[in-house]
């Protein structure tokens, strides 16, 4: 079954309405969302790195990440990974290892460029999905770290999704190997 999620009406071209609100469903089970804080793109493949918004399209599940301080490892037929406080994100187009998790301790060179810590004091990387969005190959300035995480306390993402704990605790529960994320 694949989780299907819906910008409120006008949040992608308009200003009438929240920009980042959206609405999340998998089969009868329905629950708000957070999107990115400029909407979605309004045209599939019309993301760009930094731009704040959410990109449509139907994407894969690769891998469940929870950090392991304070959350207890998941069950899930995808494959996890324990967040550790080295772990990050290149979100640089100049780096060999764009829109890639790295270890920094253990991958020094990637350090000078640009990257997203995965080890965050705001609990939003606490546990999280990661997109299978420009990924196969990534191609640079198109956008990374497209997640479903916890939702911020206000405001949007910056072009993922955001939910509350409750909500990602049903996904995680009903997700299987053929899920998708459809973004509309």
């Amino acid at each position: 079954m694949d989780i299907v999620i819906t910008p409120a009406m006008g949040s992608s071209s308009d200003h009438t309405t929240t920009l980042f609100a959206g609405q999340l469903k998998m089969g009868a089970f329905a629950a708000p969302c957070v999107l990115g804080k400029q909407g979605t793109d309004n045209k599939r493949g019309a993301k760009r790195e930094g731009d704040g918004k959410t990109p449509r399209g139907r994407f894969a599940i690769r891998r469940l990440w929870y950090r392991p301080d304070r959350e207890a490892q998941p069950q899930s037929p995808l494959p996890i990974c324990p967040i550790s406080q080295n772990c990050a994100w290149s979100d640089d187009p100049d780096d060999p290892a764009y829109n890639r998790a790295y270890n920094i301790k253990t991958n020094p060179t990637h350090k000078h460029f640009s990257h997203e810590r995965l080890w965050r004091d705001d609990h939003l990387y606490d546990l999280f999905l990661e997109l299978g969005y420009n990924d196969d190959p990534p191609l640079a300035a198109k956008g990374s770290a497209i997640f479903l995480h916890l939702a911020p306390n206000s405001g949007g993402t910056q072009g993922c999704i955001g939910v509350s704990r409750a909500c990602l605790g049903v996904l995680i529960a009903r997700i299987t190997r053929d899920t998708y994320i459809i973004i509309g």
